[in-house]
């Protein structure tokens, strides 16, 4: 199993990451005083829970406060962040569970609604010991490489619990974005590696620049740019984990050169790119 571990700034915080080659799902442990991460998403799904301290992030435009004994749902795609309100700082695990991944598993266990972005749970912290036991029992399973039958146990009975979590996913129309909006998020998506200026998507849009900000503000939760960054990011972590190199990755997405990528990726997810290929592929830098 690969596994990548990384320092920081500050001589207590340290963060380890493993990776299970054969399902792809990366477990996580970490901690953090301070400040932890900025806003950023996953195309995982994240299982967690917080193992000592005080846990505070922002997610689905709410704060939220994890103490030991609660777990963490967060969906694919769910723009979070992380901070340590206390000096003591924090102490985490985290499971990120690829929606392929998860997709299969819940068809082959017969849990509807489970299956990769369209799952909603109702509540992103969840107070009940059963559900943070099942996730602390597939995270040590992964963690600490207990062996595949272990791992398979575990993570049919976290799926399980999983389901129980679950809520109604919004309706269509609940999601839709403004039309001019939308146009904006499309071509966002379409030319991620090209280098747009906000004037260009305002005629676009045929809105002006200031509305154009303010409305995807509001329908997106982050302005254009810090979307676009998001995109960028989440196609890099793609990248390296089939071994391209930091550098192909920064050309590929549209950062100016690799040392922009690495100024990014550190503050989303607090390592380096090249600390991410090497979990996910076992390739030396």
């Amino acid at each position: 199993m690969a596994s990548a571990t990384t320092g920081d700034d500050q001589p207590d915080n340290w963060l380890v990451a493993r990776r299970d080659p054969e399902t792809g799902i990366e477990s996580l442990r970490a901690h953090f005083s301070g400040h932890a991460y900025d806003p950023h998403d996953h195309d995982d799904m994240l299982i967690g829970y917080t193992e000592q301290g005080v846990q505070r992030f922002q997610c689905h435009r709410s704060l939220h406060t994890s103490v030991p004994g609660r777990a963490i749902l967060i969906e694919p795609g769910a723009l979070h962040d992380g901070h340590a309100p206390d000096a003591n700082g924090f102490t985490y695990a985290m499971l990120y569970l690829p929606p392929a991944w998860v997709e299969r598993a819940a068809r082959r266990l017969n849990i509807a609604g489970l299956g990769g972005v369209e799952a909603a749970f109702g509540h992103t912290l969840v107070d009940d010991r059963s559900l943070v036991d099942a996730i602390r029992q597939a995270f040590l399973a992964i963690y600490d490489d207990e062996g595949r039958l272990a791992r398979d146990q575990t993570l049919d009975r976290l799926l399980t619990q999983l389901g129980g979590q679950l809520r109604n996913p919004p309706l269509a129309s609940e999601l839709a974005a403004p039309p001019a909006i939308a146009r904006v998020r499309d071509l966002l998506h379409e030319q991620m590696d090209g280098n747009m200026g906000l004037d260009e998507l305002a005629d676009m849009a045929g809105i002006d620049r200031f509305r154009l900000t303010r409305l995807f503000q509001r329908t997106f939760g982050t302005s254009p740019h810090a979307y676009l960054v998001r995109l960028r990011l989440r196609a890099a972590r793609r990248l390296l984990a089939i071994g391209r190199t930091p550098a192909q990755v920064a050309a590929e997405v549209g950062f100016a050169d690799q040392s922009h990528l690495g100024r990014w990726f550190r503050r989303a997810y607090r390592m380096t790119p090249a600390a991410y290929r090497r979990m996910c592929t076992n390739v030396p830098d």
